[in-house]
């Protein structure tokens, strides 16, 4: 088995792979650019559900299921070890006025998951801050939605307890270091630093480390922004989705409005067009949130790829060399699944699904 394995980003994906690989080797070594978990993971929204999972692949649904029942049981032994609680919160979710209700409909029997139609004036009972004028709308019951900047730091923490895992940030990775035809480590400004495995976890700039191998990696960045509102803590008893934007409530009363898809580049600043959006979405969706503070506004880069389906496995021709990335629009909702679909890979253990769909062979350039 390897000795030491290092982990090329620090999101949610690049942590949960170390926390999983720290039990079978011996030094698990995280490198992140800059501050773990502080690009897409802490941006995003925290649905535990791909926003539109019928639209959706099978290879993205097999991932996003074990994911979903995975979670709560995450976010109990991370709170319980660490004091931090990633607040895995279930509300259920809505979805408003679909244009492919019948699609999802037939998925959900498909997948013998819990969607299914509810009469309108259900919902504006369940949640009577709704806006007008909502004519249909599915339910799915046990939908979580997790605090990601919480799960970040959560994640840290219970890594940072371990005494084989090592966290470098600000630690910039400028190559891949090559012997024999294997990768045996990463170049940094501060030198070579040698691993028996290396994954590369670094989200939207992933395909930028890959071209210094020579290969192309179809994962290119797409800006995300987002909106946070502070109402009561009552105010908003569900998740709902409608028009492509979604509100979701936090515990405490905070209600996150998003998101926008930009191809921008590596550019993250916020616009003043995409919060007088997302302002105008919420308020469509949510009329109290009118004249509410709008506590923050950010941007983060999604990784974006091809049918959203991530590379998860080995890189033909660069044994040493792996990848869990790609993941667009699901890290989170993936990540559980993911990591432990690579550990078990990198470990020559029976996987807990088909690794074929995600297999980077056949996919890069």
């Amino acid at each position: 088995m390897s000795k030491q394995v290092v982990v090329v980003g620090g999101g949610v994906i690049g942590l949960l792979t170390a926390f999983n690989l720290a039990a079978s080797v011996d030094q698990v070594v995280i490198c992140d650019q800059g501050e773990v978990g502080r690009e897409s993971s802490w941006a995003g929204g925290g649905i535990v559900s791909p926003l539109y999972p019928w639209r959706y692949s099978p290879a993205v649904t097999a991932l996003a299921h074990w994911s979903q029942d995975f979670y709560p049981q995450l976010g109990e032994r991370l709170f319980a070890s660490t004091g931090l609680d990633p607040e895995v919160h279930t509300t259920g979710l809505y979805w408003l006025d679909l244009d492919d209700q019948a699609q999802a409909l037939a998925w959900a029997s498909r997948e013998q998951r819990p969607l299914s139609a509810v009469d309108i004036s259900a919902v504006y009972d369940a949640v009577p801050v709704l806006g007008p004028g909502f004519e249909r709308a599915l339910y799915m019951e046990g939908v979580a939605n997790v605090r990601n900047p919480r799960l970040v730091k959560s994640l840290k923490a219970a890594l940072l307890a371990l005494p084989n895992v090592s966290v470098r940030e600000h630690c910039q990775i400028t190559g891949f270091v090559q012997q024999d035809g294997r990768i045996v480590g990463v170049s940094t400004a501060e030198g070579e630093l040698a691993a028996d495995e290396v994954v590369l976890s670094a989200g939207a700039w992933s395909g930028e480390l890959l071209r210094h191998l020579g290969l192309e990696l179809p994962v290119e960045p797409v800006k995300g922004q987002m909106i946070l509102f502070k109402c009561a803590e009552d105010f908003l008893p569900s998740m709902v989705l409608a028009k492509g934007r979604y509100a979701i409530p936090r515990r405490d009363g905070h209600i996150l409005v998003g998101s926008t898809l930009e191809h921008a580049g590596y550019d993250k600043t916020p616009t003043d067009q995409a919060l007088a959006s997302l302002k105008a979405s919420a308020v469509d969706l949510l009329p109290g949130l009118d004249g509410a503070p709008v506590v923050a506004h950010w941007a983060g880069l999604r990784p974006g790829s091809p049918e959203g389906v991530p590379f998860i496995g080995p890189v033909p021709g660069f044994d040493g060399l792996w990848l869990n990335c790609g993941h667009y629009r699901n890290g989170l909702v993936l990540a559980p699944a993911s990591c432990q679909l690579l550990a078990d890979l990198l470990n020559g253990a029976e996987p807990i699904i088909d690794p074929a769909p995600y297999a980077p062979h056949g996919r890069l350039g």
